[in-house]
């Protein structure tokens, strides 16, 4: 038997309507879809499901999950251009680092 083809259209919890994104149009043609028995699933992404698994793999060093977000490590001084950046849109993410404990580490 073969499985009829699915699409699932997963997404977060928004906790305050100011962050509710404008609505997204989703250009599809029914009669493919009706003609195939296509199905279509929407709700929250299912992170509890592969939250243990990912957590093991980091702390036994398995994947380097700073280098998988793209991870910068700043020093304490340089925290303002750190929000600059992230103010303008810059697809990193930023570890502070006050105390130079990181300096010279890949994280």
């Amino acid at each position: 038997m073969i499985r009829a083809p699915s699409t699932g259209l997963t997404g977060t919890t928004v906790e305050s309507p100011e962050a509710v994104p404008p609505p997204t149009v989703l250009p599809i043609r029914i009669g493919q879809g009706w003609a195939k028995a296509h199905q279509f699933s929407t709700g929250e992404c299912p992170v509890m499901r592969y939250n243990r698994a990912l957590m093991e793999a980091i702390l036994h060093d398995r994947v380097q999950i700073a280098k998988a977000v793209n991870a910068t490590v700043l020093p304490l001084e340089e925290a303002p251009n750190g929000y600059e950046d992230f103010d303008r849109g810059e697809a990193k993410k930023f570890v502070l680092d006050p105390h130079g404990m990181l300096a010279g580490k890949t994280v």
